[in-house]
């Protein structure tokens, strides 16, 4: 039975989706005839119009196989942003029934998105952890940092005499060493190589930034970053940089709450050049910071004098770095910036480089995010060009565990609609990151509740639950290829890395130890993804998504690429729409239907 309105069926919606500011949206109801309807009404509120509410008539228009139809037009004007529509199915009676509220997603169309980003493999590596060429010396550095000189040591996980967890200790990981391995990230199919924080700072993940100008020097100097730029873009890769603007360090030029630096920072006088830059509340002991965390205080992002120093300047951090050689900007904590400050920092990367991007961090549905009260613009145009896709991470590992494909599709197919195209197209897709447990251990062993930090440091996987946890990685990482979306890759994860979170899944890059047919499966989807258009910008459309079963076709022209995924512990079979041809992965086909193996996926051309 034919359901009264479908937002996602082009016979009732047109355009599907998102759509551009001045899109007239036509709309249409099908209830059955027998219902009795004689008058349709949609009501549209325009959120960011101050809640302005338009009522329209849909008039009936004509009748089909025992189904009335109604029709109306919406005038999305030069309105950006989301509307809320509903509608109202009255009888002659005066008795009615309402439908909704349905989102429509109004962007601002009048800029050219860069589509590079999605297309390709993207890498993301934590920069003291990947590849030192040497052991550095700690000496004369910020931060008091003590130096790991065993590469394969464990982290420091414990906290110290006062109770906290410094993140002082390094292992040495540096820009020359990265570019020692570009061949090998070239190997993967890699086109962007995403890095976190390298501009000095006191700890080791470089989250709490000390110095904006200046490349932390245990890993380098201007000249090696320089030289890490010109080895990526000889071998047609890029570079993203992970900027940190919501707060900076306790440690740093412009807090300098140790008196590390010979400025005069914000906790040191209150004549500080650098003093509005953060929000005391009582000085200079009491202060905001992110989260609480005392050693990375917040900034106030409205401080005119921040503002410029970060983009507005000519030589902003955005543009300076930019400039310098990198390719784009991922936004540490993206809804925890205002937009007005997101857009500022966009503007002056397209203005520096036409073809820079910016993509935010975000954890939820970025379309309908509310950060501090305020629905935020990080997808209206201007501001993100896309977002960490944690929901796809989260539905993903969820099928991957014992979930339905089916709830995978739903949230999939609502940030297809929610999105505009180049969002969704420019989403940062992955099965984990720095901020996430290791997706092997996940995936082999669980998320480790109930255990100790010792036990978690102490932890491997045994010879089942790792080979459980490689299979349905695999099986992950074949839908991640193949998914609208740069893959992305959190380094190691394709070595058979192991670990629960931080600092459990910050550790080194297991060289000469990795595993080879994780490395192999990955290096292979790598190829495939740079090789095919229909993986690269392809649409979507799926095949099947039910229990463990899992099958989405892109199509490019005349190129169709099926991915079909098994997730359970049984066998499980696809009937095929035509002649098919397995291009990587097992399954076998046979009388026009695949079958697949448990924890299996296979690509194929049709």
């Amino acid at each position: 039975m034919r359901p009264i309105f479908d937002s996602r069926d082009r016979r009732y919606k047109t355009p599907y989706g998102a759509v551009k500011s001045g899109t007239k949206v036509d709309l249409r109801l099908r209830p059955r005839r027998q219902l009795g309807f004689s008058r349709a009404v949609l009501l549209a509120r325009f959120e960011m119009d101050g809640d302005r509410t338009v009522e329209i008539a849909m008039p009936w228009t004509d009748t089909d196989l025992g189904y009335d139809c109604f029709a109306g037009r919406l005038d999305t004007g030069d309105y950006v942003g989301l509307v809320w529509y509903s509608f109202r199915l009255e009888r002659p009676d005066g008795k009615h029934v309402d439908l909704g509220e349905y989102q429509l997603t109004v962007y601002d169309g009048g800029e050219a998105v860069p589509d590079w980003f999605g297309q390709g493999v993207t890498y993301q590596i934590f920069p003291d952890r990947f590849f030192r060429t040497h052991a550095p010396d700690p000496i004369g550095m910020v931060g008091g940092r003590s130096v790991h000189e065993d590469w394969d040591e464990e982290p420091e996980y414990r906290p110290n005499e006062k109770g906290e967890i410094r993140n002082r200790d390094f292992f040495g990981g540096n820009l020359a060493g990265i570019c020692e391995k570009l061949d090998y990230l070239k190997k993967l199919g890699v086109e962007t190589l995403y890095l976190c924080p390298i501009f000095e700072a006191a700890e080791n993940h470089r989250y709490g930034t000390a110095d904006y100008s200046r490349i932390d020097p245990m890993l380098g100097e201007e000249a090696d970053f320089t030289a890490l730029c010109d080895g990526l873009h000889k071998r047609g890769m890029r570079l993203m940089l992970d900027g940190v603007f919501n707060h900076t360090g306790f440690v740093s030029r412009y807090f300098n709450g140790d008196g590390a630096y010979d400025t005069v920072g914000a906790s040191q006088s209150e004549d500080s050049p650098y003093r509005s830059w953060f929000n005391f509340k009582h000085w200079p002991d009491e202060y905001e910071s992110w989260w609480g965390i005392y050693s990375l205080p917040a900034v106030n992002e409205a401080d005119p004098g921040y503002r410029d120093f970060i983009f507005g300047g000519r030589d902003s951090v955005v543009r300076r770095w930019l400039r310098a050689g990198a390719d784009g900007w991922r936004l540490d904590v993206a809804d925890e910036l205002p937009d007005d400050f997101v857009h500022g920092i966009h503007q002056a990367a397209r203005e520096e480089k036409p073809d820079a991007v910016v993509v935010g961090e975000v954890w939820e549905d970025g379309s309908t995010k509310i950060a501090y009260d305020v629905r935020r613009r990080h997808l209206l145009g201007g501001h993100c060009d896309g977002l960490m896709n944690y929901p796809f991470r989260t539905a993903l590992l969820d099928w991957l565990r014992g979930g339905s494909a089916a709830s995978f599709m739903e949230t999939m197919e609502t940030l297809r609609e929610h999105y505009p195209p180049f969002a969704y197209y420019s989403a940062m897709n992955a099965l984990g990151t720095h901020d996430t447990l290791r997706v092997l251990t996940l995936l082999g062993a669980g998320d480790g509740a109930g255990m100790s930090r010792r036990e978690k440091s102490e932890h491997r996987l045994n010879k089942e639950q790792r080979a459980r946890g490689k299979a349905l990685l695999m099986t992950g990482a074949a839908v991640l290829f193949c998914f609208p979306g740069s893959p992305t890759v959190y380094y190691g994860d394709e070595a058979g890395m192991e670990g629960f979170e931080d600092p459990f899944n910050r550790r080194t890059f297991p060289w000469g130890k990795e595993d080879k047919q994780l490395t192999r499966w990955f290096a292979a989807l790598g190829k495939m993804r740079k090789t095919l258009p229909a993986l690269r910008k392809g649409d979507i459309r799926y095949l099947a998504a039910e229990d463990s079963l899992l099958a989405f076709a892109r199509t490019e022209g005349k190129q169709k690429i099926l991915c079909a995924a098994n997730a359970g512990e049984d066998e499980a079979t696809l009937p095929l729409p035509g002649k098919a041809k397995i291009l990587l992965g097992d399954g076998q086909i046979q009388k026009g239907v695949l079958t697949l193996p448990p924890r299996s996926a296979a690509i194929l051309e049709l």
